[in-house]
């Protein structure tokens, strides 16, 4: 499940990317194979942490399983 994160508070990724120019049809994130395509990854995953991407818009996600 991908989450985004703020400074105090975890949103879904929907509520934000509704109205990204790089989000999906249905307003998701462009999620494929495992690594965020409208974004770059920042932290890679490990230590029973996920890992964790900037998107264009510079808002952080992690990919919480």
């Amino acid at each position: 499940m991908l989450v985004m994160m703020m400074e105090n508070q975890i949103i879904e990724p929907h509520q934000v990317c509704q109205g990204c120019l790089l989000a999906d049809r249905s307003g998701q994130p462009r999620w494929r194979g495992g690594h965020l395509t409208c974004g770059h990854l920042i932290r890679k995953p490990g230590d029973n942490k996920p890992g964790q991407y900037e998107c264009e818009m510079g808002f952080r996600i992690a990919n919480i399983d």
